[in-house]
């Protein structure tokens, strides 16, 4: 039997987790002053950088005394550059919940060797952050963006701590309030929450950071694409716009319409409202069919941006392959893109619902997974 399909269609069917939607008012025509084919070394090319940079300050409420450096290699190149300059110092600690954290602990355990105290969760949980001692410095993803959770607040973080806290904030920043008192590295990309552009990473260092920066010096060998000091000092310029290799102006560009964006619509606050919004009707749509769940189970973690979903119908035997199946057919009919779990992920759904996704888009697509899933479930019984 034919199952009808919803009359609605969500007017953007981009809910990838990354690269994410643009903003809503995007268009190619808006990126014509990005200063294309010139230095980003002359005057009109550090003026942009600065612009990013200090734009970034104000929208994400960054204290004045913490440095925003855009470096190479995305969120991933920032996160390396943080491990590879800072750690090794004093004892650290390694907490992993989903697939992004655990690169971190194979790169501090098996590249850098350090003997590190692991603590790990599985997917949709994470660990007992009441355990974790922030005398020790400690590595963290804010938002696990494959598994859906989220870290709840930092109330678990000393103010008087000795060690560093070293947050992947990628997914989190922009969407979700982060307390630049309890974090002395944060990293994001362009490409998350606000839908910029990939290949550019932000590293934000507060002064304890910047102190253990000009104090130690590690004992492996730095490649320069990673340095940060010289002679001892921090290289201020790299905070300033004068970036260690050549940025992407068209990029650049990109991201400073997206800041205008974001401070149209609110700013951090108001980007958040959109996020919990998107959120709500997920959860509104979950609540009203037993046959879903959230991959994170206890809302307090449960993350607003990269929603994670499973199947729960016990007639579903090859759980991948379900959800597979329910994506392609979201995607044939070019309602929703990209909302396959993460490769290393359990199976089942993953919807960006980052400040750039409309509400009522997120609205219109519960309907359409509703009849991808009886759609799937029909064709099981007629090969049953």
């Amino acid at each position: 039997m034919a199952i009808s399909q919803p009359a609605t269609r969500p007017g953007n069917p981009r809910f990838s987790s990354g690269p994410c939607a643009k903003p809503p008012v995007f268009k190619l025509e808006n990126l014509k002053d990005a200063p294309l084919g010139r230095s980003h070394r002359a005057a009109v090319g550090k003026a942009k950088l600065k612009a990013a940079i200090e734009g970034t300050r104000e929208v994400l409420g960054i204290p004045e005394d913490y440095k925003i450096g855009i470096v190479p290699a995305s969120d991933t190149g920032a996160v390396e550059m943080a491990m590879w300059n800072l750690l090794g110092e004093r004892k650290v600690e390694m907490l992993a919940w989903e697939s992004f954290g655990s690169g971190w602990v194979t790169d501090v355990v098996k590249q850098l060797k350090l003997d590190a105290e692991v603590k790990t969760a599985e997917y949709g949980e994470i660990v007992d952050l009441d355990g974790v001692d922030t005398d020790n410095d400690v590595v963290f993803t804010w938002n696990g963006t494959t598994s859906g959770v989220r870290v709840p607040n930092g109330d678990w973080i000393k103010e008087d701590r000795a060690g560093l806290t070293i947050c992947d904030a990628t997914s989190a920043a922009f969407a979700q309030h982060l307390p630049w008192d309890k974090l002395d590295v944060t990293t994001f990309s362009w490409q998350k929450v606000l839908g910029g552009e990939a290949a550019h990473g932000m590293l934000i260092l507060s002064p304890r950071a910047v102190e253990r920066l000009e104090s130690y010096t590690p004992p492996w060998p730095l490649p320069k694409i990673f340095r940060l000091t010289k002679g001892g000092k921090l290289i201020d310029g790299i905070f300033e716009g004068a970036t260690i290799n050549t940025p992407s102006m068209l990029a650049v560009e990109d991201y400073l319409l997206a800041l205008d964006w974001a401070r149209s619509v609110g700013g951090m606050e108001g980007l958040r409202e959109r996020a919990y919004a998107n959120l709500a009707a997920v959860q509104g749509f979950v609540t009203e069919n037993d046959w879903i769940a959230f991959l994170a189970q206890e809302p307090a973690i449960r993350s607003n941006t990269s929603v994670c979903l499973k199947f729960t119908d016990e007639r579903i035997k090859d759980g991948a392959g379900f959800a597979k199946a329910v994506a392609k057919r979201l995607e044939a009919e070019e309602v929703a893109y990209d909302i396959s779990s993460y490769r290393d992920a359990p199976a089942g759904l993953r919807i960006w619902c980052g400040g750039t996704v409309e509400t009522s888009d997120v609205t219109a697509l519960m309907p359409w997974i509703k009849w991808a899933y009886e759609a799937e479930i029909e064709a099981l019984s007629e090969t049953a």
